[in-house]
Formats: structure tokens, sequence, C-alpha cells
């Protein structure tokens, strides 16, 4: 695994494999985001699959696909909504940790200052620059 924190509550990975899962427990994680859709994927490392071995090892799993290049409101409420649910931890993950980053930044729009948004992710090599104006926006909008 190559988990990036973001946060000291939330950080990002490439795909994992069911067998990290254990280990992600183990490290205080509570809760895991599925930021892939299943079309990009494997079967081995599909929603269903990853949402049973999850809950097997004691992690709450929020699957919430993101299309690469078409990201939607939904999936940034939605990832919102994972994060505030899980009430600790969260490990979320994608092809790159790229989408599962992004996520990130939109909801929090307007709690951090965009600077931050910006810069936290791209210590790990996620480029969000060209996401300023829409983060400002947000924030602007509340």
């Amino acid at each position: 695994m190559d988990i990036r924190a973001l946060t000291p509550t939330y950080s990002v990975s490439p795909q994992i494999e069911t067998a990290d899962l254990a280990a992600l427990k183990a490290a205080g994680y509570v809760a895991v985001i599925d930021n892939r859709p299943d079309a990009e994927i494997p079967p081995n490392l599909q929603t269903i699959t990853m949402r049973s071995a999850a809950e097997a090892a004691g992690l709450a799993f929020f699957a919430n696909p993101v299309i690469g290049g078409m990201m939607t409101m939904e999936n940034v409420t939605a990832q919102a909504a994972a994060i505030k649910e899980a009430g600790g931890p969260v490990l979320a993950y994608c092809a790159s940790g790229n989408r599962s980053s992004i996520c990130w930044a939109l909801a929090h729009a307007g709690q951090m200052p965009t600077d931050d948004l910006i810069a936290i992710p791209g210590r790990f090599g996620y480029q969000l620059e060209g996401l300023r104006g829409q983060l400002d926006a947000m924030a602007k909008n509340g």
C-alpha cells in the first residue's frame, strides 16, 4: 500500500487489495471509500468483493465511484457524507489517489483555505491548481 495522509483523518492511495484491509484496521482506520467504478477494475477488486472484505475486517465501506474526468457534485457530496459518517480516519482509494484527493478538496471548499486544499495534495504529486477557480467559487457560495 502507498498511503498518503492528507490530514490526520483522511488519507488517499492507489488501488488497495483485500489483503490490505486488516492492516488498515490495525493502523487505526475506521472506513474505506472506494472511488473506482467497477468497469475499470478486475472482478477481484470490484465493489462487492471489497465491501465484503472491508466489513469482515471491521471497517465501514463506502462506494463512491468517480469516472475519470467526469466527477459530479453528487460524488463530492457523497464523499463528504462518507467522511462525516465514518467519524474517524478514512482511507479513500482510486487508481492513483488523484480522484480521491480531488473529492476531498472539493468537499472541503470553504472549510479550509483554497491554498491548503491545493498544496496538501500537491505534496504527493496531485496537481489540483486547475481547480482553484472552482474551489474559490464553491467557498464563496457556501
